[in-house]
């Protein structure tokens, strides 16, 4: 049970590749993302709720084979996260560049609540849910950005 926690934990093992694997490890999210679109909008939003779950097990899991508390190799959180940024983007080059740096951005700087979440929080909920409010953020941020500049795609 080991190697696929590890697995999916490092993000098909992007976590343990060098200089920042969170960055890695939410470009992963990205073919993810277009597998996604794939289904329809009660299909897509299970299917985030099922990651998330599976992102809470997975990491507190593998924090503890790792024995390290929220060590750098474990990306799921960042896959989710990243997702959940570009809930309803369209699926367009630019904007999808937009959210990347929107979330690593919140990721890396942290605002409250985000802050808290990651100091406060333990486990495999401490490990994703700092990662699913900096995404919340991004997703506001672009939703935003794109109701604002609408020519930004092309409508």
């Amino acid at each position: 049970m080991v190697k696929p926690i590890m697995f999916i934990a490092t993000g098909a093992y992007t976590g343990y590749l060098p200089k920042a694997p969170g960055t890695w490890g939410t470009l992963v999210a990205l073919p993810l993302n277009l597998l996604l679109l794939q289904l329809s909008a009660r299909g897509y939003g299970f299917a985030l709720l099922g990651i998330f779950m599976v992102a809470i097990y997975t990491a507190g899991a593998a924090e503890k084979i790792l024995d390290r508390k929220d060590p750098g190799a474990i990306v799921i959180d960042e896959i989710i996260g990243m997702l959940i940024a570009l809930i309803a983007a369209p699926n367009q080059p630019l904007v999808w560049l937009m959210a990347f740096l929107l979330f690593r951005l919140f990721d890396i700087t942290k605002p409250w609540p985000v802050s808290w979440a990651d100091r406060h929080l333990n486990g495999g909920l401490g490990i994703v849910l700092d990662d699913v409010l900096a995404g919340a953020y991004a997703w506001l941020v672009l939703q935003g950005t794109l109701k604002i500049f609408p020519l930004l795609v092309g409508t």
